[in-house]
């Protein structure tokens, strides 16, 4: 029997949250706190427990960029201010991302990375990792604002790709995906991605962005790059955090509580618990509905949401070559996303109702998401060979509902309706084991050690589709969004397996070359092999070149598979259909194929004057198959393309404009090819007795184009039209622009940083009347021009162990490019969401006390 949405929640979920809340009460303020000490190797033994026993480190330095991998050999990175016993981080800090050498530092990377320390994730003020990340490095967007379900869900994106392109690591081990696919139009569509913000902001110590493709080390989605997030592992201490924000307009009020300690297992071991609660309230961005002149429509707005999340992380040397660790994360939000506003006159046949909703109503989309990660694992070293065995087993379920509003056909055939629902639920699972090995080698007549590494892993997938409530399904269903039939209900899997080989040596004084090659086999789609070349050369200790070239893959999802939904509005219907069922096959589509990429990238690390630090990486990345919503019918044909598959649509739908009802299906619908440039630069001014100024800038540029669009086969005509090619190639930020300073001085820290946002490119539906109201082939082309935004942050240090923080990001309140009035659903989003540019909220100004102990 197929599972019920309802059947998706765990109980007790608000016991336990009230027990967090409780807890964070005793403290008004906290911390991701100063770290002491050096980072710990993922495969170090008994003295890399005792070492992440003692401290962690801080990775980089203060500036809100993300210290790169960029000084020459032997020169490292302006250092933040330490405190006492803190270890220099920045281009000193061992990395365990896009290597699988032991104790390999950052300055001697082979590859772009990008070290992002907690002190600078906690300057942003962002109550998020994601929004946090994306004030750091410019390689990364975020969306502008969702839609429904998918703005509930936090994914980040590199080098303009979809977050399904980008692998996120916890620990250097693959993080399960979410359940919660964004199935709405735009450039994150069909994505189920990591949700970062899952994982408490309190447990992170630093973050390892590795830009560039690395299937063959990782496997699937690591076409655009790694995020690799290490979590604390210090066995002494504690450290609170308090974040109190609200926008420009005097909305989105925001409340995080960030607590973490740790504490020591006898003298072999530590563990080390963390704990976030965080709160947002809406925002409201929508101009007049053109319908009642009024703002009572809600729908450009940011979703209100809840979330709950701890982690527990520990380590234990079992002998002295032998560790044992552990992980574990769980994480509950609770969210609520406006939909169009519903006129009162729409109930008018129903009087009982009017009662309710006298003045009309706007259902919100509600998801109550559990989330949790479980890790064990043992290594150590044996004989020279380093060895690691490790089992994760991840699951994230989503129970989407809808309240405040009806079902018109329930309530015509009985006199009765709801007015919450049950429409939805999710469940996504991943259970991944793993074996690692690696040595290092001396040959004969070889001048520089090998390094040899390999291992083999199985990985399990599971996905579950529950059906809507019976209040749900029945006619046409509940208005906005109608309950899953049980025709697109079901329970799905496949399994994985994988085998890889890695070899790093030198080839001559300052030549180093790396070769990764990788088998992957899913019961699904098939098999893939990847390989990647990697070199880097020191010319002197100022100067050093490198590159890349590999090719990679991301296999589609069971959600891109099987997912399906239909969205209705007061006078539109979409529909998207599963690319197997009976009413896409009847239309042109067939089984999804996995993208396949090809990558190559290539650099260049200068140290010109003492302190100064450059990089400069250009890339090319060609993707082949595409994975996007194709198809894109209209009017009748959508209409039985829908009913074959069991949807219940609105009895009046033969009245409507045609051209604005639509479905489509998730196909591979193109071939593109992303070219772009990064540049990174850090600069050291020592004042004397008036401290220091570290000095950061960063830039991407980048630039997708389409080479090859699939045709529909019963058709002939192209899968996409020219708002789908947009979302693939100009949607996202043609350029990013980072750069400013931090001055340190005694207790005070003043960072003032300066984001450019490039322009991005859609085409809009006309929704005016006229003769290309709800156009499929006839659009408007919208440019969202070029953005400016300051953020600015002063510190100070009241006691060694409090410090306060006053701070604000997009301090003047720069919005997007305003859409134009013909071309906004009834009138009210002005700012154009299906984009991953500058954000809808405006300015936000926040207050954050730290506490270390």
């Amino acid at each position: 029997m197929l599972p019920r949405a309802r059947l998706l929640s765990p109980s007790d979920t608000r016991r336990r949250a009230l027990a967090l809340v409780a807890t964070t009460c005793l403290v008004s303020c906290g911390g991701v706190a100063q770290a002491q000490g050096q980072t710990q190797t993922q495969a170090q033994t008994r003295t890399g427990v005792q070492a992440g026993a003692r401290s962690s480190s801080d990775a980089s330095a203060t500036g809100s960029r993300g210290a790169s991998s960029s000084s020459g050999r032997g020169h490292s990175h302006a250092a933040p201010v330490r405190a006492a016993g803190e270890v220099d981080g920045g281009s000193e800090a061992i990395v365990v991302t896009g290597t699988r050498e032991i104790g390999k530092k950052a300055r001697d990377s082979i590859a772009p990375l990008d070290i992002v320390s907690r002190k600078q994730i906690a300057a942003t003020g962002q109550g998020t990792l994601r929004d946090a990340l994306s004030l750091i490095l410019p390689s990364l967007t975020t969306p502008t604002a969702g839609f429904d379900a998918g703005a509930m869900t936090d994914t980040i994106s590199l080098r303009g790709l979809n977050p399904n392109e980008t692998l996120v690591l916890v620990d250097g081990k693959r993080r399960h995906t979410t359940a919660n696919i964004y199935s709405n139009p735009g450039p994150q569509q069909g994505s189920t991605a990591p949700d970062i913000d899952m994982i408490p902001m309190a447990a992170i110590d630093h973050v390892e962005v590795l830009r560039d493709g690395a299937s063959a080390q990782y496997g699937s989605d690591a076409v655009a790059g790694v995020v690799n997030i290490i979590l604390k592992k210090q066995a002494r201490g504690f450290h609170a955090q308090n974040i109190t924000g609200i926008t420009s307009e005097g909305d989105g009020y925001q409340q995080g509580v960030y607590l973490d300690g740790g504490a020591g297992l006898g003298n072999r071991g530590f563990v080390h618990v963390s704990g976030d609660f965080v709160h947002q309230d809406h925002t409201y961005r929508s101009a007049p509905d053109n319908r009642t002149g009024t703002y009572q429509n809600n729908i450009l707005s940011q979703p209100e949401q809840t979330r709950e999340s701890v982690a527990i992380n520990a380590g234990y040397d079992i002998t002295d070559d032998i560790q044992a660790y552990a992980m574990g994360t769980y994480a509950h939000r609770a969210a609520q996303s406006y939909q169009n506003y519903r006129l009162a006159s729409s109930l008018r046949a129903y009087p009982e109702y009017q009662a309710i909703y006298p003045w009309g109503y706007s259902p919100l989309e509600t998801l109550n998401e559990n989330d949790y990660e479980l890790k064990a694992g043992v290594k150590g070293v044996f004989h020279g060979w380093h060895w690691d065995v490790s089992s994760v087993y991840g699951r994230d379920y989503d129970d989407i509902g809808l309240i405040n509003s009806v079902n018109l056909s329930l309530n015509r055939a009985t006199g009765r309706t709801p007015t919450s629902f049950d429409v939805q639920g999710f469940n996504n699972q991943q259970w991944t084991n793993d074996f690692d090995f690696s040595r290092k080698f001396t040959f004969s007549g070889w001048p520089q050690s090998v390094n040899v590494a390999g291992g083999a892993s199985y990985r399990y997938e599971g996905y579950s589709v529950g059906t809507g409530s019976p209040d749900s399904l029945y006619g046409s269903g509940s208005d906005a969004l109608a309950g899953t039939n049980p025709g697109n209900a079901g329970n799905y899997s496949r399994d994985v397996t994988a085998g890889y080989v890695d070899i790093a040596t030198t080839l001559a004084k300052g030549l180093q070359l790396d070769l990764a090659g990788r088998y992957e086999h899913y019961t699904d789609v098939g098999n893939t092999e990847n390989g990647k070349v990697s070199l880097r050369y020191d010319i002197t200790k100022r100067i050093a070149l490198r590159g890349t070239i590999s090719n990679g893959f991301h296999a589609p999802t069971l959600a891109q598979k099987y997912y399906s939904a239909l969205n209705i509005s007061p006078t539109a219907a979409r529909g998207l259909i599963g690319a197997g069922s009976p009413g896409a096959l009847a239309n042109g589509s067939s089984g999804l194929k996995p993208e396949r990429s090809t990558n190559a990238e290539g650099g260049f690390i200068v140290e010109p004057i003492r302190n100064l630090h450059v990089t400069t990486d250009v890339y090319q990345i060609n993707m082949r198959d595409r994975i996007m919503p194709g198809g894109n019918i209209s009017g009748a044909t959508a209409i039985n393309a829908m009913e074959q598959n069991g949807f219940a649509l609105p009895s009046d739908i033969g009245s409507w404009n045609q051209s604005a009802i639509t479905a489509n299906w998730f196909a591979n619908v193109a071939s593109t090819r992303t070219q772009g440039i990064d540049i990174t630069a850090t600069y050291l001014t020592r004042l004397g007795p008036y401290g220091r100024i570290d000095w950061d800038a960063a830039i991407n540029l980048n630039r997708t184009r389409l080479s090859h669009q699939t045709t529909n086969p019963l058709t002939g005509a192209p899968l996409l039209n020219a708002s789908a090619v947009a979302y693939l190639t100009t949607a996202y930020p043609r350029s990013k622009i980072i750069f400013g300073g931090r001055w340190t001085h005694a207790k005070w820290t003043i960072g003032l940083h300066e984001i450019r946002w490039g322009q991005t490119t859609n085409q809009l539906t006309y929704y005016a009347p006229g003769p290309n109201q709800f156009s499929t082939t006839h659009f408007l082309e919208y440019q969202n021009k070029p953005k400016w935004t300051t953020n600015l942050d002063v510190s100070y240090r009241v006691t060694p162990r409090w410090t306060a923080t006053i701070g604000g990001n997009n301090i003047f309140s720069a919005y997007p490019t305003r859409v134009p009035d013909g071309n906004r659903y009834l009138g009210a989003p002005q700012y154009y969401m299906s984009t991953s540019q500058l954000g809808i909220n405006g300015g936000y100004y926040y207050f954050r006390v730290n506490y270390d102990l």
